[in-house]
């Protein structure tokens, strides 16, 4: 009998494992794959955010070892835009790390904290009653659980067989995308591409790093059957069409498609089974906001569960994954969807792109924009309050150390500069930092373990109040 049954080990699975495990709750990770996908070296960027989560568990020194950091400009539809000065966070950069890299590193971590990993199990089915969920395997094997968590994709078996709706539009346009290198001299290519874009915003050929480029082109006129992957000689044919020439491209390190294909689940939750990442929301690459939007989502689901497991969550507190995270999908699905209009070729789209071209030399629509497509902006709704209220907080400075290194256990912290404050009571799933002389521009604040702000005040009962909103009630 396991606690939870995770179909799925990318990042979101082994990221969720990760946070159950730091509060002991059996977690058995299924992943149809045999073994770990490593040819396929696609790039992907983690954001502010997610770059904020990896330091709050303590893993940013092994990402960054394995990344590279660029500027954080320019990722809202390619529109070429410096970073706004002064963007609140320790980590106002980009990380480019190549996915089966961030694979194994999530993946690892949760296997060093004590999660099951079983290859090549494919869930086929699964019957869930008031106790749990017994899972059947494509072996015929059944397992049994108390929740089982779909984290296997936009065309989730666990979706499909919960019934849940996934309501949206069907991909309209198809895009190649690979990385390879190029066999012309490489200070040719800038002004054709250039000129290029004048046309054609889909488009693009761009350096990646040691004599590689990212080639980015429409798939129209290419084999419609996606379950064929792309052929070097697809790519050729595409960019003759468009630029005139191949550019001698050779030597492919991975060739992909992808659609525009946009949906949402209408509910994460159904019973004792859950959705997350591609299971719940699907939408296109733009901003590069997919990996991002599922890490997140499994900080959010994976203290709650875990304190749903362990018998101390509030009433409805599992409730609100679906009621935090499914307006963060839809504002990723919003700005996707705007994002690829402005990718568009029609003049009326392009008259559109130069406008906010125009408009994002205003800092505060820059800094909008980065902000959205980042994360750091997020806000649930917490009820009334100082704007902090229902926000991340950045890593400070404390007196000892920095705020971060503090969370790493994934348990509810108190910041206490007034000196006064307790968590008695609570004290076996909340700490207490008092530091007078904490980077903070209030007297106290209370954190969830995925780092929102869940209280601002100076007052003990209060502070009671929101610890057992939160954190249930206290021990005897």
């Amino acid at each position: 009998m396991f606690d939870v049954i995770i179909a799925g080990c990318g990042p979101t699975g082994a990221m969720l494992a990760a946070e159950l495990r730091l509060h002991d709750v059996r977690v058995l990770v299924l992943e149809k794959e045999t073994e770990p996908v490593s040819s396929f070296v696609r790039i992907v960027s983690l954001h502010m955010r997610s770059i904020e989560l990896m330091a709050m568990r303590g893993l940013l020194d092994r990402v960054l070892e394995r990344g590279r950091q660029r500027p954080v400009g320019g990722i809202f539809a390619a529109i070429t835009k410096p970073a706004p000065q002064g963007l609140d966070s320790a980590h106002a950069y980009l990380l480019g790390i190549p996915q089966p890299v961030i694979d194994h590193l999530l993946g690892e971590h949760a296997i060093e904290l004590g999660a099951q990993v079983r290859r090549g199990c494919a869930v086929a089915g699964f019957e869930q009653d008031d106790e749990g969920v017994t899972v059947e395997l494509a072996d015929g094997e059944r397992l049994r659980s108390r929740y089982l968590v779909g984290c296997d994709g936009g065309r989730s078996t666990v979706r499909e067989l919960l019934g849940v709706g996934f309501p949206g539009e069907p991909a309209r346009t198809e895009t190649l995308i690979g990385e390879m290198e190029v066999g012309v001299p490489q200070e040719e290519i800038p002004a054709k591409v250039t000129e290029i874009h004048k046309t054609n915003k889909v488009f693009s050929l761009g350096p990646f790093g040691e004599g590689v480029y990212r080639v980015v082109v429409p798939a129209a006129g290419v084999s419609e059957d996606r379950a064929q992957p792309p052929t070097l000689e697809d790519f050729k044919q595409q960019l003759r069409a468009i630029a005139g020439t191949d550019f001698g491209v050779h030597s492919p390190r991975w060739l992909s498609r992808f659609g525009d294909a946009t949906r949402l689940a209408e509910r994460y939750r159904v019973g004792r089974v859950l959705l997350a990442v591609d299971a719940a929301h699907i939408h296109p690459p733009a901003g590069g906001q997919g990996l991002n939007l599922g890490v997140q989502d499994a900080f959010n689901l994976g203290w709650k569960l875990a304190a749903q497991i362990r018998g101390w969550a509030p009433e409805a507190l599992l409730d609100t994954y679906q009621i935090e995270r499914h307006p963060v999908a839809e504002d990723v699905l919003d700005n996707t969807r705007a994002q690829m209009q402005l990718h568009a070729i029609e003049p009326g789209a392009q008259a559109v792109r130069r406008l906010f071209t125009e408009l994002m030399d205003f800092d505060e629509v820059n800094r909008y924009l980065i902000e959205k497509i980042t994360a750091i902006g997020i806000r649930y709704d917490f009820g009334g309050g100082p704007d902090l209220l229902g926000r991340r907080l950045r890593d400070i400075d404390l007196k000892q150390g920095r705020l971060y290194d503090r969370l790493q256990g994934g348990r509810g912290l108190v910041l206490d500069r007034t000196e006064r404050l307790s968590v008695e009571g609570w004290s076996d799933r909340v700490d207490l930092i008092a530091d007078p002389a904490a980077a903070l521009d209030v007297s106290a604040v209370l954190l969830r373990p995925d780092g929102y702000v869940a209280w601002i005040g100076e007052n003990q009962r209060d502070l009671n109040d929101h610890l057992a909103r939160w954190f249930g009630k206290p021990a005897d």
